[in-house]
C-alpha cells in the first residue's frame, strides 16, 4: 500500500457487486470500490450508501468508480472528485452486461422513487 494515499492499487475487487447489499438481499444504484481494500460498496444515491458507510467504518478514504466506462475517484476526506489516479487491480468496473440499477432479480419496479439525493 502507498501510505501517502492510502491506496494500494494490488486489492482485487470484492466481487461484482455491492457486497453489503449481496449480504443483505439489498439492490444499488452505482458501485464504487475502495482504493484500500478492494470492497465494492453501492453509491450514496443507492438505498444502502454502503460505500459512504465502508469509509465511516474503516478509514479508507478514496473510492473509485465501479462503473464501466468511468476512472474518477471521490476523497471523503477531502470531500472531493479526483479526476484520475494510478491503475488499481482489474477488473475496473463491474461486467458491462450487468444493469444498473441491480442485480436486475432485487430491483423494485419503482426503484427510482428509493434513490436518495
Amino acid at each position: 500500500m502507498n501510505d501517502d494515499t492510502g491506496i494500494d492499487p494490488a486489492a482485487a475487487p470484492s466481487g461484482t457487486g455491492c457486497a453489503d447489499c449481496d449480504a443483505s438481499g439489498g439492490w444499488w444504484f452505482h458501485l464504487r470500490r475502495c482504493a484500500s481494500c478492494g470492497h465494492v460498496g453501492c453509491c450514496d444515491s443507492s438505498p444502502g450508501q454502503h460505500a459512504t458507510g465502508h469509509y465511516r467504518s474503516t478509514g479508507h478514504p478514496l473510492v473509485q468508480s465501479f462503473e464501466p466506462g468511468e476512472d474518477w475517484f471521490w476523497d471523503y476526506a477531502a470531500e472531493e472528485v479526483r479526476a484520475s489516479g494510478p491503475a488499481l487491480a482489474p477488473p475496473s468496473s463491474h461486467p458491462a452486461d450487468q444493469p444498473s440499477p441491480g442485480p436486475a432479480d432485487r430491483v423494485p419496479a419503482d426503484w427510482a422513487r428509493a434513490l436518495r439525493g
